[in-house]
């Protein structure tokens, strides 16, 4: 057992502690610039390609505006009444200061007030997202452990088909795979075959679930809802022209042991390539079945 002395040497301990105190300051600011370098996408909501998911943002700070105005007054006053009757300048307490019923009405008025001012747009938002009215494709989104389907309705009726995490982030994700994800693209959010859409296109989701409750997000669009066993759910989203491409989003409801491995991708594509994509869709179903053979969901193509 070691003892510890009194004229102990700390001649070694003190570089040592010394060394740490700059690495710890070191790495505070490698986050702290880390942090400033991702305050435009990591701290905020996205504006998105979609005209609700800019009404969200729009609601979104316009409420945080006003957050901001109400922590200023408060604190301001706060603050002020600190330094101004402060002990060392004398203040002595009011110990004859009483119930006040006008202070009651206004500090009950004026928080009325303003959460009336915020519910108006609120509410105007909350009734666009739930107006599926006029859609004009409809697909049917069913949530299983851990995948999802896709049936398309209107347009694109008799399209039917799995998407499931693609095959790069599998492996990886697997225990002792000795595959670094760091070179895996988009690990953990990407599929073996995306949900294709068209742009300018109202399109609108029928959400249910096979087993336990999921729920399909993608942030850019402004869309999320829950896909619960034996309801059907609806959302809608319209992807601005010109706003073509890949959107990714994941599964946000803790479903099981592989959560975290249900993303969802969606490929927005132009009307005319839409049109095309259903084409080949039906194609291959019709060529199958001349086949006589009866083609699995993940079988269809997905070429452009």
């Amino acid at each position: 057992m070691s003892v510890i002395r009194g004229d102990h040497d700390d001649s070694t301990s003190r570089p040592r502690a010394i060394a740490w105190a700059r690495a710890l300051c070191l790495a505070t600011l490698g986050w702290a610039a880390q942090a400033e370098a991702n305050t435009s996408d990591g701290y905020n909501l996205p504006v998105g390609v979609t005209s609700l998911s800019r009404d969200i943002y729009t609601l979104h700070m316009e409420v945080f505006w006003i957050c901001v105005a109400i922590a200023v007054a408060v604190f301001g006053v706060m603050i002020y009444a600190l330094v101004k009757f402060r002990h060392s300048q004398g203040a002595i307490p009011d110990t004859t200061l009483v119930h006040s019923t006008k202070v009651e009405i206004i500090w009950t008025i004026i928080p009325v007030a303003i959460l009336v001012v915020m519910a108006i747009p609120a509410a105007k938002v909350i009734l666009m997202m739930e107006d599926t009215r006029n859609s004009e494709l409809s697909i049917r989104v069913t949530g299983y452990q851990w995948k999802w389907e896709y049936q398309y309705m209107d347009a694109g009726e008799g399209i039917d088909f799995f998407s499931t995490l693609s095959r790069d982030s599998n492996y990886a994700r697997q225990l002792h795979s000795g595959i670094d994800p760091n070179t895996v693209p988009n690990y953990l959010l990407d599929v073996d075959k995306p949900m294709v859409i068209p742009s300018g296109t109202k399109v609108r989701l029928l959400l249910t679930s096979q087993d336990v409750i999921h729920a399909w997000w993608v942030p850019d669009f402004g869309a999320k809802r829950s896909a619960v066993p034996g309801f059907v759910n609806e959302l809608w989203f319209k992807v601005d022209p010109g706003k073509e491409g890949i959107y990714r989003g994941q599964c946000t409801s803790l479903c099981g042991r592989d959560h975290g491995f249900m993303p969802v991708v969606v490929d927005v594509r132009t009307p005319d390539d839409f049109k095309k994509w259903v084409d080949e869709q039906k194609a291959a179903s019709k060529q199958a079945a001349a086949q006589g053979e009866q083609p699995p969901p993940t079988a269809l193509v997905l070429s452009k």
